[in-house]
C-alpha cells in the first residue's frame, strides 16, 4: 500500500488527511501549526518537520496550500519537496493555484523523474469531512491510476481533465460558477424580502425548477439561521476569482460578470467580512440594500 505524506493541514486539509488515515494508508504529516498535526498524530499519523521529511518518508506527497507561491515554495523551495526527491514518486497538489504555476512545478518536479498531479477539489469542510469532495485532476494518466485508491478515501467523484494544469483551470470554472451562484443567491433573497415577501417560500417555490443547484438546496438554511461561518471563507473565493481573472487576462478571455462579482467579494475583504462564509456576501448586498436578511 502507497506511504502517503500530506502537507498543510487547514479546514479541508485535515479532514482529508484523517480520511486518507482511516483508509487504512501510513500517512506522514507536516503543517506549520502544531495542534492540527498533533491531532493526527493521536489518530495513527506520523509527524514530520519539514516537507522534504515528508518526502523521503512517502510514496505520494500530497499537498493542500493557501495560493500558488505557498505551493510553489513548499515544492521547490529549501527544504521543500523537490529537494528530497526520488524517481517513481508522485506529487499531488489538491490546492487551487494559478494554472501556469501548476505546470511549472511538474516541468520541476520531472527532472528528478517525479510525477506530478494537479488535483483540487471541491466540496467545502463538508465534503472534506463526509469524504465525497469532486476531485478534478490534470497531469499524467499512469500517476492517477497509482494514487486513484487514495483518492477514494477522499472524495465520491474524479475526472482526469486533461494534462498538468487542466485540473486548476477546471477548478478555476468551478469557482466562476460557484460564486455567481452565491452573489445571486444573495441577490434574490433580498429581491424577495424587500418586495414583501418571505424569502425563505420563495427559496421553496424555486429549488425544485430551472433555478434548482447545491447552492440553494444547501446554503439558504444556513443564512437564514444567521450563520455566516465558513464553510469555505471569502477571502479563499476573493483569492480564487483572482487566479480566475489572472488566467483569463493570459488567455484573452472577456470575463465580465466574473470580474463583478470579484469586486463584491473584495468588498467583503475591506469590511470585515474575510473570514466569513463565501455565501456571506449577501452582507455586501445587504449594506447595498440597506436592509438585513431575517432570520
Amino acid at each position: 500500500m502507497l506511504r502517503v505524506g500530506y502537507i498543510g493541514l487547514g479546514l479541508m486539509g485535515k479532514s482529508i488527511a484523517r480520511n486518507i488515515l482511516k483508509a487504512g494508508f501510513a500517512v506522514t504529516v507536516h503543517n506549520r501549526s502544531r495542534a492540527a498535526v498533533e491531532e493526527l498524530v493521536a489518530e495513527g499519523a506520523e509527524a514530520a518537520t519539514s516537507p522534504a521529511e515528508v518526502t523521503a518518508l512517502a510514496d505520494a506527497v500530497f499537498t493542500n496550500l493557501p495560493d500558488s507561491p505557498d505551493v510553489e515554495r513548499v515544492a521547490l523551495g529549501q527544504g521543500g519537496i523537490l529537494e528530497a526527491a526520488r524517481p517513481g514518486q508522485i506529487f499531488v497538489d489538491n490546492s487551487t493555484i494559478k494554472p501556469a504555476v501548476a505546470r511549472l512545478i511538474a516541468a520541476r518536479l520531472a527532472e528528478k523523474g517525479v510525477m506530478a498531479l494537479d488535483a483540487p477539489v471541491s466540496g467545502g469542510d463538508i465534503g472534506a469531512r463526509n469524504a465525497t469532495l469532486t476531485i478534478m485532476v490534470g497531469g499524467p494518466a499512469a500517476a492517477l491510476e497509482i494514487v486513484m485508491p487514495v483518492f477514494k478515501a477522499m472524495g465520491k467523484t474524479v475526472t482526469h481533465v486533461g494534462e498538468s494544469g487542466a485540473g486548476q483551470v477546471a477548478k478555476a470554472a468551478n469557482q466562476i460558477m460557484v460564486a455567481a451562484q452565491m452573489v445571486a443567491l444573495a441577490e434574490l433573497l433580498m429581491f424577495s424580502q424587500k418586495a414583501g415577501v418571505d424569502p425563505r417560500k420563495v427559496v421553496d417555490a424555486i429549488k425544485g425548477g430551472a433555478a434548482q443547484c447545491w447552492t440553494l438546496d444547501v446554503k439558504p438554511q444556513r443564512l437564514f439561521a444567521g450563520n455566516r461561518t465558513p464553510g469555505f471563507k471569502a477571502y479563499m473565493q476573493a483569492k480564487d476569482l483572482n487566479i480566475v481573472l489572472e488566467t483569463a487576462r493570459e488567455y484573452g478571455v472577456p470575463l465580465p460578470a466574473t470580474a463583478e462579482i470579484a469586486q463584491l467579494y473584495n468588498a467583503m475583504l475591506q469590511t470585515g467580512m474575510a473570514e466569513l462564509d463565501n455565501s456571506a456576501v449577501i452582507g455586501v448586498i445587504e449594506s447595498m440594500a440597506g436592509v438585513r436578511l431575517q432570520d
